[in-house]
């Protein structure tokens, strides 16, 4: 369990803050208040993406190698 809360924290503070960074700069560009603005929107984003990571992980990695497994056979077949 503390495997999983510790990927889903790193994997959302990464995810997180170079997403906010790039929808920032999009929406508003390079002012003098970007760094305040991309700050604000991490500190909401962050708590966001961590508490979905840790929530929908599971299901995403079931997922996951559902599909690997279905791709597996069709992409031995085309080599």
């Amino acid at each position: 369990m503390s495997q999983r809360i510790l990927f889903a924290a790193m994997m959302s503070l990464v995810l997180s803050f170079l997403m906010t960074f790039f929808v920032t700069w999009l929406n508003l560009g390079f002012g003098p208040h970007f760094a305040s603005n991309w700050m604000a929107a991490f500190r909401v984003a962050w708590p966001a993406a961590g508490t979905i990571s840790f929530l929908f992980g599971p299901v995403v990695l079931r997922a996951s190698l559902r599909l690997d497994a279905h791709l597996q056979p069709r992409l031995a077949r085309g080599r």
